[in-house]
């Protein structure tokens, strides 16, 4: 290069770091790796081997980056790619995941638990005797039980086997001759209390005498048991020994021929049932169509409500002939200053049907008759828009002043002189002028409206309940907040997988608004450069 320039290509070149920062790079390497080598030692132990392998490729990726010269540009990259990976993508996916499962209360384990905690369900044998218990105890915190029937035979029930008290290998040992065994061997006598701690632990324990199975009943009582269901996995079915009936796996549950289900489901996907449900069956369309239809109401009315009061004081505080517009305009803004959801509870508060100042400063003195806020559902969404408005007209009074003062004054010099009004000044002027700026602050408005949770679950949760719903949906539900009581409030348990539909829903909903926003705002056009 001429002019003594310096190469783009050593002006490129990374800088070396000394000895210090090589080591700080090698101690945190060597912790991440650490790290990975516990998680993959965990991921193979649950057999989740494609999460085994990603966690391998990731840390290979992440020591080949910081290691090699080559891949120095993305040392910048990678953390943030990381955490976006984690933070977005992942949850992102695995709530498309979601959505396509029957996951929720009653379906939150896989099927090979479910199978499990049915199999080691026992029922108590009825027809043969039960056996009182004493409790021994070894100082490796071993057990030995000594059994006795109503009639008198004693077993010893140690290492998963009950043999007769004259069999045992444990010789029991009545050191001050009150007829009770102090100790069995090794083992010694343990009280009822003493053995409360392990409750949970002896309960697990089973004892094979005859063929036949022994399992605690309670502290001092054994008794024999049975296995109450029997799995086959060719027939992917469940039976019930006690009764004889068959369960067939269908659908995440546990069903019989007559339509029986067992209690606990297994999570498992149902395709586009939740989708389906949302559009097609009356019990979940009607409350989700009400609540779409207030959702885009409610976002509507919100941002003209807080525009046209916005517009109006900043056309008022933009007056120069007004005096003190600097006090005006720092005590409208106090609302937008402090935190949504202390000034929500405030609200509701206010709005309280019994004990708040609205109902009984105000509106009983003055017509004699309290308006039901949250208990009527119109007076409900009234509240709900009154508290948005009061949230949200400060910063449309901000955006309304700054294009207000962008809008050059020669063009009122001009209609004054051609003798338009004011009215018309603000209808051929200034109006056409503003929303032209302002309107993708606008659409913005409206999509955070569409989601305001704060202002619905603060003011009302959501309530009063829509009769005859059997998700938990109210009339001032909008459609975030009846997914998070769908997924966290319903009476009869969460169901996650409807909640992540309908959260998908959301997603989309947004992206469209999203696009509407950047297109209005032209905000990727391509600026014409002229030298």
């Amino acid at each position: 290069m001429g002019n003594g320039s310096t190469p783009l290509t050593k002006t490129l070149a990374p800088i070396k770091t000394g000895s210090f920062g090589l080591l700080v790079k090698i101690l945190l390497l060597g912790l991440v790796n650490a790290l990975a080598f516990w998680v993959a030692v965990v991921l193979l132990q649950q057999r989740y081997y494609w999460m085994l392998a990603l966690l391998l490729l990731g840390v290979a990726a992440i020591d080949y980056i910081y290691l090699s010269a080559r891949t120095y540009p993305l040392r910048f990259i990678v953390p943030g790619t990381i955490f976006l990976a984690i933070m977005v993508i992942y949850p992102m996916v695995y709530t498309i995941y979601v959505s396509f499962t029957n996951y929720g209360t009653g379906h939150l384990l896989s099927k090979e638990m479910v199978v499990a905690q049915y199999t080691n369900r026992y029922i108590q044998r009825k027809d043969l005797p039960t056996y009182q218990a004493e409790v021994f105890k070894n100082p490796d915190e071993e057990f030995a039980f000594l059994l006795t029937d109503t009639s008198g035979q004693q077993l010893v029930a140690v290492n998963g086997q009950a043999v007769p008290l004259a069999e045992t290998p444990l010789p029991p040992s009545d050191d001050d001759g009150d007829g009770s065994y102090e100790r069995l061997g090794h083992y010694e006598r343990q009280s009822v209390l003493k053995i409360f701690p392990y409750l949970s632990q002896l309960q697990e324990l089973t004892f094979i005498y005859e063929g036949l199975l022994l399992k605690m009943r309670s502290p001092n009582e054994f008794g024999y048991f049975a296995r109450q269901y029997r799995y086959d996995p060719e027939r992917d079915m469940l039976t019930n020994l006690e009764t004889g009936t068959d369960y067939y796996a269908v659908d995440g549950n546990f069903q019989s021929s007559n339509g029986e289900l067992l209690d606990i489901g297994y999570k498992t996907t149902i395709g586009r049932r939740n989708f389906r449900n949302l559009f097609t069956d009356r019990r979940y369309a009607e409350p989700f169509i009400q609540v779409f239809v207030w959702t885009i109401t409610f976002a509507l009315i919100s941002v003209v409500e807080t525009f046209a009061l916005g517009l109006l004081l900043a056309v008022l505080l933009n007056d120069v002939q007004l005096k003190l517009r600097g006090l005006y305009r720092s005590i409208l803004i106090i609302p937008y200053a402090m935190p949504a959801f202390v000034t929500c509870l405030i609200w509701r508060g206010l709005f309280n049907t019994e004990l708040g100042i609205i109902n009984s400063a105000l509106l009983v003195p003055l017509f004699g008759k309290a308006i039901p806020w949250f208990q009527d559902p119109f007076w409900a969404k009234v509240a709900v828009l009154i508290v948005n408005l009061w949230l949200g007209f400060p910063y449309m009074m901000l955006i309304c002043s700054g294009a207000l003062q962008s809008i050059p004054h020669e063009l009122y010099e001009a209609a004054m002189v051609d003798g338009a009004s004011g009215w018309k000044r603000f209808r051929t002027i200034t109006f056409p002028l503003m929303l032209s700026q302002v309107t993708p602050l606008l659409i913005a408005s409206f999509a955070f409206n569409f989601n305001n949770l704060n202002v619905i679950y603060l003011v009302t949760k959501g309530r009063p309940p829509i009769p005859g719903a059997i998700t938990p949906t109210g009339a001032t539900d909008i459609l975030i907040s009846y997914t998070y009581r769908m997924a966290f409030e319903s009476g009869s348990g969460g169901n996650y997988g409807l909640a992540a539909a309908v959260s998908l829903l959301i997603f989309l909903l947004v992206s469209i608004i999203t696009l509407v926003n950047i297109k209005s705002s032209r905000m990727f056009k391509e600026v014409p450069q002229y030298d």
